[in-house]
Formats: C-alpha cells, structure tokens, sequence
C-alpha cells in the first residue's frame, strides 16, 4: 500500500514539474490595437519659396501606436511621390510622436516630383502633391507594425527668391502652470491680444499664478512647436520653430495680475505687475450688432472664466459681413468698440469693428478692451 502511495506521489510531482516547464515556455505575441493617424493640422497648400529654406514646412505629430504590450516603439515618416508608396522612402525615424521638415527638405520632394516655378516650362507645372505616412513597428527587426494612411501634401513653387507671399497672421496662445489651461497644449487656451497697427506686437493684461514654471506661448493649438519662450539675456524672447531647442517659460514669481508684451520681431518682452483692484467684474458680457447671430436686437454671450473674471470667450459663432461691439449687462451703458477688424483695443463707446462673414473663437479682456477673432477653419 505504501508503495503504491509512494508512486502515485512521484507521478503528480512529475506532472506538476512538467507543467511548470510548459508554464516558464509561454510567450506572449504583441498585436496591433487601434489606428495610427496623424494629429497635426495640415495646410490647403504649402508655398515654398528657395529665401525660406531653413524655415518650419511641416512639423508631422501622431498618436501613440498601441500594440498591446509596454515596449519601445519606432516610427518612421515616410513619402512617396506616387501616391502608392512603390517609390517608398524612410525620410526620417523617431522614438517621439512627432518628426519636423523644413522648406527645404518640402523643396527638394517638389524637385523629386517634377514641378518647377518656371512658367515656361510647360510640361512641369509648379503645383502638385507629395505623399506621406508613419509607420509604427516593435522588434528589433520591425516584425511587427502600424502604418497610418496616407496624406497629400500640396506643393506650390514661387519663381525666384525676391517674391513677396503675404502669410497668415499669427495667433499666440498661452499654455503653462500659471495659467487656465495648465500645461495642455489644447485645452482652450486663451489667445493674447495682437496690436492692429503693429502684427508683431502682442499684449496680454491678466492674472496668472506663481511659484511653477511659468507660461509659454503656443501659434498652433494641439502643437508645442512653434513655441515662444525667455531668451538668454535680459527682456529676450526666444522661440523653437521646430527645428531647435525649446526655450525657457516666461516666469512668474507670485499669484497676482500682469501685463505682459510680446514683439516676436524685435525678440523682446516685458513682464511687470499690474493693479487691477479698481478693475469692475462684470455679470455677463455678450457681443452684439449686424455680424451676430442676434443682429443689433440681443447679445450672444460670452463666456466668463472662472480662472480670471476679466477673460471672457465664445466659440465656434458664426457671424457675417457686418459689425459687432462688446457690451456688458444686455444694455449700453458699458460697451466696447473700435474701428480695427480682427483685433484690436476696444473703447467706451468706440466704433462698431468691422467684420468678414466666418465662423470665429473669439477671446475678450475687459481689463483693456482687448479682443481677438480667431477663424476657425
């Protein structure tokens, strides 16, 4: 009997080793979960002109690839001139979300397309597109990936470098820990005021909080570069158009109100304390005239934020050919206008601003009259 319990006591301990032998030789295989898609926002045309080679052409951003599994992923940008990706070319590789191109490099895939900015060179036209797509892959020997869809990216050759493009006005956007929208590249972030009479010039009277970072300024919501930050000296600003090293954050020392000055042109700033103890906190601040949804008859209101009470916006209004004025409390006694469209100061009782039929975000300050009319493509 003894024996007979001894050996079935061998045979499960043997079972049990064997299964645990089977256990240790399980390997589990990553799979592909999910799209890879690009997150950047692409222009209708990208004009390309031999003077502005070493700028920003295209700075590409993606999701995360998900494969299931923690490891390191690689990606690769690549480009095709057909469309097809049989003439498939590695342009650039990354561990980030995220591969920058210049001009330049927009230049040379024109070339490789066959355009040409000379108008009598009928058989190559100076329009056309140039194809791009990211690929996701995990293994040493990429045995496993993701590749997102393709994109066109229309080209436009300009002849000769002394061409004059008139390019869109920037907008500037905070993003730090001393502002609403902390450190969120997109999470409605308040547009600073630029100066009508001077496009380089940006203002911006509020209040932030101290003791963090500080601030930034962002030109593309859900973008980190461009990006505006402190210089090396004293009142200087610096900027990491994507191809270079992001600055510093504009400081701020204690929780309070400042104005603060921008000139992207001359690269300065300024950054002092403001009072704004006398300052009224309005109730309700709405737009109001022609362009507006509720024409000269009601104010389409605005949003207060509950981060400081003088920033108020709305978003996504539709307005026409017209013009509005600012106003507080649905009546007259305390309203803003200017003569200047886009942006500009606003003045008690000041002109009616005239505006382009579009649909806008659009961000006011009672502080100074400051307002500015984002469209919104």
């Amino acid at each position: 009997m003894k024996t007979i319990k001894f050996l079935a006591l061998l045979l499960i301990t043997i079972i049990g080793f064997n299964a645990c032998e089977s256990d240790d030789s399980l390997t589990y295989t990553a799979q592909p979960n999910g799209e890879l898609a690009f997150t950047n926002s692409f222009l209708a045309e990208y004009i390309l002109i031999p003077s502005a080679a070493g700028n920003l052409g295209e700075r590409f951003t993606w999701n995360d690839a998900d494969f299931d599994i923690e490891t390191s992923i690689n990606y690769e940008l690549q480009k095709s001139i057909t469309g097809d990706f049989s003439d498939m070319e590695v342009i650039g590789t990354t561990g980030e979300n995220d591969y920058a191109v210049t001009i330049g490099n927009l230049l040379e895939y024109a070339e490789e397309a066959g355009l040409d900015s000379d108008p009598s060179t009928e058989d190559m036209p100076d329009t056309g597109n140039v194809y791009f797509r990211v690929k996701a892959s995990v293994g040493t020997e990429n045995s496993l990936d993701i590749i997102s869809e393709a994109q066109a990216l229309t080209l436009r050759l300009i002849g000769g470098d002394d061409v004059v493009v008139e390019e869109p006005l920037k907008n500037l956007f905070l993003v730090g820990d001393a502002t609403a929208p902390g450190w969120s590249e997109n999470n409605n972030n308040p547009a600073i005021i630029r100066h009508p009479d001077n496009e380089n010039i940006y203002s911006y009277k509020a209040y932030f909080v101290g003791g963090g970072e500080g601030f930034k300024l962002l030109e593309t919501l859900g973008q980190w570069q461009p990006q505006w930050g402190v210089g090396a000296a004293t009142g200087e600003a610096a900027v990491n158009d994507g191809t270079g090293e992001d600055p510093s954050a504009f400081p701020i020392a204690t929780d309070g109100y400042y104005s603060f000055t921008i000139n992207i042109e001359d690269m300065t700033y300024s950054l002092e304390a403001y009072d704004a103890s006398a300052a009224v906190t309005q109730t309700t601040i709405g737009i109001i005239g022609d362009s507006t949804p509720g024409g000269w008859d009601a104010d389409t209101d605005m949003t207060q934020s509950t981060f400081d009470p003088h920033i108020w916006n709305i978003n996504g209004v539709e307005l026409v050919d017209g013009e509005l004025k600012f106003r507080a409390d649905n009546d007259w006694p305390i309203n803003w206008g200017s003569d200047t469209a886009i942006s500009g100061f606003g003045t008690q009782d000041g002109a009616n601003i005239p505006v382009t039929g579009g649909t806008y975000n659009i961000w006011f300050n009672d502080l100074d009259g400051g307002y500015i009319l984002i469209p919104v493509e």
